[in-house]
This record gives C-alpha cells, sequence and structure tokens, in this order.
C-alpha cells in the first residue's frame, strides 16, 4: 500500500492537533490553529459534553490522542471555600495593620481566614482519565491520600500544578509531595516521593513540571531550600539537584510558583526558571548558563518563546523582557542579548499569550496591553470592561481572536490586532482559574466544578 506525501503530512497534523501534553500546551504558549475553533458559547449553547469533576483543583487539563487526564483533590469533611480576586486578604490585613496589631498576630489571623493548614484536612489525590470525545471518566486513580504537605491559601487549590505527558506516560507532580507516573491504562510504573518546605505564609504551590526526553524537571522555591532537579522518567530517580541562592535580603520571601520552560535554540538546549527577583537559566546537567536580577519579588508567571525570543514576566510592576538566544553569565535589561524590555510592565498571576505578531499581557484586574511582540513597542492598554472582575487563567488564542478568562467564568473575547475590540462575552457561571487546553477543534475549558468540551 503506498501513502502520498500529502497524506502522511495530513495524518501528522491531525497527530498533532491531539496532542496537548503539558501547562500552556505543547509550544507553552497557548494558540490554537483549527479553523473551526469556538468562539461563542454559554451554558445553553457550544457545549459538547460537562463532565463534572469532585473535588478542587486548579491544575489544566492535557490531551494524549483520545485520552484527556486531569488532577483533583476531594477533602474529608469541609473544605474553606475559594473568594475571587486578591484583595479580601490585602484589604484584611490593612485592617488589622490598623488595629496596630504585631505582624505575628497578623499573620496568625490571616491563615485563620483564608490558609487552609494541613492539621484541618484529610485529603484524596486523584488523577482522572476521560474519553476526549464524550467526556466519561475511563478510570481514575488515587496516587496520595492523607494530610498535604503543607497549607494553602483558598485561592489555591491542593493540586494546582498541571501533569506533563511524552505520549505513553502521565507524570503527575504535587510540591512537595511528590512525582507519579502512570501509563494509559491506568497502572503506576513509580513514584518519587519528596521532601516538603515551607512556602510563604503556607499560600501552597503551584510550579507544574516540564518534559525534555528522558527527564523530567520540577522546580521547588520555598521559605527554607529553593532548587531545580531533573527526574530520570523512566525510573523516578532523581539525576541532579541544584540549589538556587537568590532573593533580595530586604524582602524576605524566596517561595515561588513559576513553571519552569525548556528552551531549544540552534546553539543548545536549555531550562529557564524565574525566582523570586532572579530569572536563571540552566543547562541539561544544572549548571547555570546566566541570571538576570530586576524580577518580581514573588514570581508566577512562566516563560515562554514566540518567533525566537524568549519572554520572561518579571512579575506584578517589574519589567517585561524579550531575551534573544545563547546568553552566559550576568545579563542585563540592556545589554547585547535583550531585544527589549518594558518596565513595570510584567502581571501578577496570568502568563501572557503572543499571537499574530503582538504580546498580549493581561493583569490579574483586567487590564489588557498589546506590546508589538518584536519591538515591545505598546499598541494598547485597556481595561476588558469596568466590571471585568478578576483573572487568574493564562489568556489564549485562535483565529483572530484574544481570549479572557475572569475567575467569575466569564470569557471576554477581543480582536487581535493594534486596536482594542471587545467582540462579546461568554459565560459559564462558575468561578475558574484553570487555563484551558485546545485540542483539534475543541477547547476544554475548567470551572470549579466541571470540565466542559466546547465546540462549534
Amino acid at each position: 500500500m503506498r501513502f502520498s506525501w500529502a497524506a502522511i503530512l495530513l495524518f501528522c497534523n491531525l497527530a498533532s492537533a491531539q496532542q496537548w501534553p503539558q501547562f500552556r500546551g505543547p509550544d507553552s504558549n497557548p494558540v490554537g490553529k483549527d479553523p473551526k475553533l469556538p468562539d461563542k458559547w454559554s451554558l445553553k449553547t457550544g457545549i459538547e459534553w460537562a463532565a463534572k469533576i469532585p473535588g478542587r483543583g486548579y491544575s489544566s487539563p492535557i490531551v494524549v490522542g483520545s485520552r484527556l487526564f486531569l488532577t483533583t483533590v476531594t477533602t474529608d469533611g469541609k473544605s474553606k471555600v475559594p473568594q475571587t480576586g486578591v484583595d479580601f486578604s490585602n484589604d484584611y490585613a490593612a485592617e488589622l495593620e490598623k488595629q496596630g496589631l504585631p505582624e505575628a498576630q497578623i499573620v496568625e489571623k490571616l491563615k485563620a481566614r483564608d490558609i487552609e493548614m494541613p492539621e484541618e484536612v484529610k485529603l484524596h489525590y486523584w488523577l482522572y482519565c476521560l474519553d476526549l470525545k464524550t467526556g466519561s471518566t475511563v478510570w481514575r486513580k488515587e496516587f496520595y491520600s492523607g494530610k498535604p504537605p503543607g497549607g494553602r491559601h483558598r485561592k489555591n487549590s491542593f493540586v494546582s500544578e498541571t501533569p506533563v505527558s511524552d505520549g505513553k506516560t502521565v507524570f503527575v507532580y504535587v510540591g512537595n509531595l511528590g512525582l507519579f507516573a502512570y501509563d494509559m491504562y491506568g497502572e503506576r510504573k513509580w513514584a518519587a516521593m519528596l521532601a516538603s518546605y515551607p512556602i510563604y505564609l503556607d499560600f501552597g504551590t503551584g510550579a507544574s513540571p516540564a518534559l525534555h526526553e528522558n527527564q523530567i524537571f520540577i522546580v521547588n522555591d520555598n521559605e527554607k531550600k529553593q532548587f531545580i532537579a531533573s527526574f530520570d522518567k523512566r525510573t523516578g530517580k532523581m539525576l541532579w539537584q541544584t540549589e538556587r541562592n537568590f532573593g533580595d535580603p530586604a524582602y524576605p520571601t524566596r517561595s515561588g510558583w513559576v513553571t519552569p520552560f525548556v528552551w531549544k535554540t540552534a546553539q543548545r538546549t536549555e531550562v529557564v526558571t524565574i525566582g523570586s527577583t532572579v530569572a536563571v537559566s540552566y543547562d541539561l546537567s544544572g549548571k547555570e548558563l546566566w541570571r538576570m536580577t530586576g524580577m518580581g519579588k514573588v514570581p508566577i508567571p512562566s516563560p515562554f518563546v514566540y518567533e525566537g525570543l524568549l519572554y520572561l514576566d518579571g512579575g506584578q510592576a517589574s519589567p517585561m523582557v524579550a531575551v534573544k538566544p545563547g546568553a552566559s553569565g550576568e545579563i542585563a535589561t540592556g545589554g547585547p542579548f535583550v531585544e527589549w524590555s518594558e518596565p513595570r510592565a510584567g502581571t501578577y498571576l496570568p502568563t501572557p499569550v503572543a499571537y499574530d505578531g503582538g504580546l498580549y499581557v493581561l493583569t490579574d484586574k483586567g487590564i489588557l496591553t498589546r506590546f508589538d511582540a518584536k519591538t515591545g513597542k505598546t499598541s494598547y492598554k485597556s481595561r476588558l470592561a469596568v466590571d471585568a472582575g478578576a483573572f487568574t487563567s493564562s489568556p489564549w488564542a485562535y483565529n483572530g481572536k484574544i481570549f479572557c478568562l475572569s475567575e467569575e467564568g466569564k470569557t471576554f473575547v477581543v480582536a487581535a490586532g493594534d486596536t482594542f475590540q471587545l467582540l462579546h462575552v461568554n459565560e459559564l457561571d462558575e468561578m475558574a482559574q484553570a487555563t484551558p487546553a485546545i485540542v483539534g477543534d475543541r477547547l476544554l475549558l475548567r470551572t470549579e466544578s466541571r470540565l466542559y468540551s466546547i465546540k462549534r
């Protein structure tokens, strides 16, 4: 039997369209390519299926072929309910400061109201496998049960890390707990339990793993021992661990929530990370290649590449930087390896998306800014709407549109281009914090209790 090159190419394109193997997709920049992807939906229209997911998890779904994977945690008894926005904790802290309370008491009161501590809950950690076409559960596996390794802010979940897959195995990472490997049929291949370290104010963890060939990379930035580590994906054996010593001495926080990014260039492959006040890149053996100071003190957005440039979102009120390949040593925002930088353009929670020549940067307050991806020139800066709400999910793009999902479950659809134009708003009426997955002509969007498959 003979196959034409066109048929082979079509098969390869279809196969790649059925892969969303990690947080923010195969390129770590969530952009869809199918012209049939949906741009309008509601609870009554555009929903192919809706799968109810027990418990709570803010990890994103990943897809391998016809199988979809995601994690969740169920709780024995009651659990602190989430609350939208970030001001509620800050406002409460400000009220306590006005009362003249010492810092230690303020921290304890904040924890009593907003933090769920290990002694308060017993948890069941689950990996779900769903059928992509129907949303039905193929299998589910409890990969851990008991007390969590640390607390969590009620804005967070106990499984906010997104799994990663090589197409044959699903690798689940939970910060301060462990790495777990399952095959496509739900059989555990190995587990690597990890030590637990304190996170700033017990806010919880959230940095997803990254995968390159036979290595799984994790970053654990905490208050005691910050490190990046590599594990053999075949056995779970740790290959190396490199300590990360950084941070502004005047600001004690060392914790971070940034997913590492594997950057492949003509010169080399490196692992790019952002920690408290510093971006650092490593080679595949854990040796530091370069670093850049000036990042934010509480880093969350993840690095990614678009058209040859590496984008570093330094965090709230910190710079946005476009880095050229091949850097070494200490690099500066005005140095030869920086294409452009924009001070105070970084975001607190969402990671930007690059699309059709533009870099779209969304703040947690719902302000969208478009930069020219090559030059850094600002095209516009606009609030999505007067009552847009709060934002945690990363924006995504396809078919000439930018999509911004609020914590209230509203997706603001904006025309891509130099001029801001809000086209419409899609509502699902439930809290949402996970970044969606884009697979073929499907949008997979997770809310507080459900996973939706959305199609035209």
